[in-house]
């Protein structure tokens, strides 16, 4: 047996393992030796990729016969295509295996592992060895693509070689005219997000909070016996202190959004701001300010702290007589993503946070946060620092229920993987959940669709273009449960 891992030139090795006393897991055998193979992309060895092709030949023309001719197919010639050789140590090819994208939208999420074939013999490693080497390295390298998804056609005879390396067995499909199995990598991903943003919130919070009935995890709390409407969120101190003009902006952006979720009419926010020194302050501040222009919610006052580390949270504060809840989902509905798809990633924060309003007027703003008092849907959530589909679960659980999602029918940006778009904070997006038919939200610049249903299922499934469903998360998203089951209140 092996497993994939990265060599200090970031290529992927295949190190064979070995049993070591005392140890839960087996330690990688180049502990003791050297690996005597180790995998590495084609496209930095596109001499060798001739050798793969003659192996594909043999095994699956020659051999199997499971092509005429020739097997090379559409793929071959897909830019998106990325293929792994194992190599040995004198530069021979002794395995190989391609990664591509299942459909022609590159982007989907949806990836396929296809053509692996390994050499006969390697002195001192066994062919199975080598196949699990490459296994893995194409399981880490769609990871590395985005990848919701990752599956492949997989012969009978290697089924229980595919279930020892991890993967799912789907169901029997026949492919070239020979019995396979639809085999899955399990891709947590989304489920990885939401446990490490909002799976302990349950458990923190105890039941000794106690706010409105029917409130429960949303975006904001309606204090009993006014039209007002309060919420409040803290910026990361990391942002605050290496990004404090963002973070300012982001602390108005992520309040305004709140207020805007529950159908409220922006009244003023207040600040908690603590900096190193003046210059810091400033820094903060002019975000604030420019945010608090940009999203029509007046900075009324706040607390300021010098001399000690970055940290920000704003409370906000809004009016309306009918606040829409995230909790007043119901089995049926239709869930929407309405979403500004505009923009682009921001640096430094990779593939995590989409700026799709630090560029806007506010006269392109206000059509957004207005949208949900406009149209007052049944359920609305912003979405979070969970992401598209852990927001989704959110909303699904306080309302009861579950949700199943159509993975292409969810609006992205042109050129963004599905896979990054539901997992990093979007800038706008909200969520909501009403009867089918209804009016979409009127959100101006932003994008609307239908792309789900909830359910009365607990968790969060995806359904992908081929009518595949998996899992992205397997139940409850915060542990809080139906608000409408309990009686205490903080936003999450």
């Amino acid at each position: 047996m092996s497993r994939a891992a990265l060599d200090p030139a970031g290529r992927v090795r295949a190190e064979p393992t070995v049993a070591t006393p005392g140890c839960a897991r087996p330690e990688p055998a180049s502990a003791v030796r050297a690996a005597p193979f180790r995998v590495i992309r084609a496209d930095r060895a596109p001499a060798m990729l001739e050798d793969f092709g003659r192996m594909r030949r043999r095994t699956f023309v020659e051999e199997q016969g499971l092509f005429v001719h020739h097997d090379t197919d559409e793929f071959d010639a897909d830019p998106h295509t990325q293929t792994l050789l194992a190599v040995a140590h004198d530069g021979t090819v002794v395995g190989g295996v391609r990664l591509h994208p299942a459909t022609d939208d590159p982007h989907l999420g949806w990836w396929r592992g296809s053509r692996l074939v390994c050499s006969r013999a390697l002195p001192g490693v066994g062919r199975g060895a080598i196949g699990a080497g490459l296994v893995r390295a194409a399981c880490e390298a769609a990871l590395g693509a985005g990848a919701l998804r990752f599956d492949a056609y997989v012969q009978e005879r290697y089924r229980a070689f595919f279930l020892r390396l991890g993967w799912e067995d789907v169901r029997p499909v026949e492919v070239a005219g020979a019995p396979h199995r639809l085999m899955r990598f399990a891709i947590d991903r989304i489920a990885r997000l939401a446990e490490a943003t909002k799976a302990p919130v349950a458990a923190l919070l105890g039941d000794d909070l106690g706010t409105p009935a029917g409130w429960l995890g949303d975006d904001g709390v309606p204090v009993l016996g006014t039209d007002v409407v309060a919420c409040t969120d803290a910026i990361t101190p990391a942002m605050v202190e290496d990004d404090p003009e963002w973070a300012g902006w982001c602390g108005m952006l992520v309040t305004a959004h709140d207020l805007s979720a529950m159908g409220a009419v922006p009244v003023g926010a207040l600040d908690a701001l603590g900096a190193r020194d003046e210059a810091h302050a400033q820094r903060i501040l002019r975000g604030l300010r420019r945010g608090a222009r940009s999203f029509g919610l007046p900075l009324l006052g706040g607390h300021l702290q010098l001399g000690v580390a970055g940290a920000l949270s704003v409370t906000g504060l809004g009016r309306t007589e009918q606040p829409v809840p995230a909790a007043g989902g119901r089995a049926g509905d239709v869930l929407t993503l309405t979403a500004d798809v505009e923009g682009q990633w921001r640096v430094p924060y990779g593939r995590s946070q989409w700026d799709s309003t630090s560029w806007r007027h506010p006269t392109d703003l206000r059509p957004m946060l207005d949208a949900v008092a406009a149209v007052r849907p049944h359920a609305a959530k912003d979405v979070s620092m969970a992401g598209i589909v852990g927001t989704i679960g959110m909303l699904a659980e306080a309302s009861g229920c579950g949700a199943e999602l159509e993975v292409a029918a969810m609006p992205r940006p042109d050129g963004v993987g599905a896979g990054d778009w539901v997992t990093c904070f979007p800038g706008f997006a909200v969520v909501t959940a009403d009867a089918p038919g209804a009016a979409p939200l009127p959100a101006g610049a932003a994008v609307g669709a239908p792309c789900g249903v909830l359910q009365t299922a607990p968790g969060v499934r995806l359904r992908w273009p081929d009518g595949e469903v998996t899992t992205a998360l397997a139940g409850s998203v915060t542990g809080l449960g139906a608000a409408r089951a309990r009686s205490h209140l903080t936003e999450v």
